[in-house]
């Protein structure tokens, strides 16, 4: 772009989606390593802040140790006569794909979860102060969002100031959510979608509700409908809701048609209340995932700065991998943590009487949306650390799940001498011999299932 000719790297969308492996990096900002990193914007009256000033708190980047990651802090301060709080959330999230634009800088995620990149060889072109990398954030805003008349933007690498600020950042988001809440899917007539993220999942659009916030949790309904209206042509659109097919499990033909066209055929149905079947595709930047326990017919939830295994024995990592990427993988869903404190959280699943095990931290974050009648059910790493301890607990404090074993196992006494199916399922992707099966339709039967640990790929 003709605009950063004084700018070291190359500035455009083509570097979207830019890895940025670990032996190839100079510096990782925020990260699973780093406890406290936030990114935040704040609407400001017009003589609070300077425009173009680029303020930096601590160590620059030229000053930051080779292969080390560090805390990080970004506030934006914005003004304008047309500017007001309840655009703050969308001003933060253009974050995202701005310095994505950069030539060597990967940024991944969101608000507290950030995670950040600068390549060794940007470095070595002369990317290497915050400086220069605000120059290009306050072009590129002033530039897409012409509402905004003042820009000021702040890099935080002190720790002292980071821990000073930390709070307030997490003040200003749940006030924002809190905002979204009590709206119903019913009660609006258009949806929003956010392609933000497919430069690193092509067949991915997130689809927004009232009752289902972006995957990433950073932008509620309320925040799709402002984005759109000041940036028509912006990574944020509407989508008629449409008919609804199936009221259920969340079928809109307005959603099916948006994702159908964006992801240019790949996906044609999306349910919005079910982790089944046609669940919604995931991106890269979710904030937790859902995966599917067979052993117990339930779910478990895992955010992305869990340390350690789940309880299925896979870390977040591992299960991010199986849903990121714009797939619908039965049985995995990537999610906001803001979805969990929805009343449409995995309804046609069974929402909450579904759920068996969740990290204590994501627990004591939306303990206030668990039914109090199964809140004490619900396992956490604290209370199992295997599928086997979790059936027994499950059993113990009388899961509702536990019901269903005790239905399912009648059903079979009752056809003892009839072959039954173990598992069904209308998809049934299998991995063998370096090919993909898919089995529609399955219905799978077994005299006896065996389940076993590889030992050979737990050694790989």
């Amino acid at each position: 772009m003709s605009m950063f000719k004084d700018i070291p790297v190359e500035v455009g969308v083509i570097f979207e989606g830019e890895r940025i492996r670990r032996n190839d990096m100079q510096v990782e900002l925020g990260g699973p390593t780093v406890n406290k990193k936030f990114e935040i914007a704040y609407v400001k009256q017009m003589d609070q802040i300077e425009d173009g000033k680029v303020i930096v708190v601590g160590p620059d980047l030229k000053n930051l140790e080779e292969g080390k990651a560090y805390p990080l802090g970004i506030l934006v301060e914005a003004a304008g006569a047309q500017l007001d709080s309840g655009l703050e959330g969308v001003i933060e999230r253009r974050l995202h794909g701005y310095l994505n634009y950069l030539e060597g800088f990967m940024h991944l995620n969101q608000r507290y979860d950030i995670w950040m990149r600068l390549g060794k060889k940007s470095f070595q072109k002369g990317l290497n102060s915050f400086e220069i990398m605000g120059k290009v954030l306050f072009r590129l805003f002033k530039n897409e969002l012409p509402i905004i008349e003042k820009l000021q933007i702040t890099f935080i690498t002190d720790s002292v100031k980071i821990d000073e600020l930390y709070p307030n950042a997490l003040a200003a988001y749940e006030a924002r959510d809190a905002k979204a809440r009590g709206l119903k899917d019913s009660e609006v007539d258009t949806f929003y979608g956010c392609a933000l993220c497919q430069s690193f999942a092509p067949s991915h659009v997130c689809v927004i509700t009232p009752q289902r916030y972006s995957n990433c949790g950073a932008i509620s309904w309320f925040d799709g409908k402002a984005s759109a209206s000041i940036d028509p042509k912006g990574p944020i659109f509407g989508i008629p809701r449409g008919d609804i097919i199936n009221e259920e499990k969340g079928e809109f033909s307005g959603v099916n048609e948006a994702a159908k066209k964006r992801s240019m055929g790949e996906v044609t149905k999306v349910w919005l209340y079910t982790a089944f079947d046609h669940p919604h595709t995931s991106c890269g930047c979710f904030e937790a995932v859902t995966f599917y326990i067979p052993e117990v017919d339930g779910f478990g939830v895992v955010q992305r700065n869990f340390k350690g295994a789940a309880v299925n024995g896979l870390p977040f990592s591992t299960l991010a991998d199986s849903t990121a990427g714009g797939r619908q993988i039965d049985g995995f869903h990537g999610m906001s943590l803001e979805y969990m404190r929805s009343s449409k959280f995995f309804a046609a699943d069974g929402g909450w009487n579904r759920i068996v095990w969740v990290p204590k931290e994501v627990k004591e974050k939306v303990k206030d949306f668990i039914p109090k009648d199964v809140i004490d059910k619900i396992a956490t790493e604290e209370d199992v650390k295997s599928v086997d301890e979790l059936k027994a607990f499950l059993k113990d404090k009388s899961h509702p799940i536990v019901a269903k074993w005790v239905a399912e196992e009648t059903s079979v006494a009752a056809t003892e001498n009839e072959d039954v199916p173990v598992m069904t399922a209308s998809t049934l992707p299998i991995s063998a011999g370096g090919f993909r099966i898919i089995l529609t339709d399955a219905k799978i039967y077994a005299s006896k299932v065996v389940i076993k640990k590889d030992e050979k790929t737990e050694k790989r």
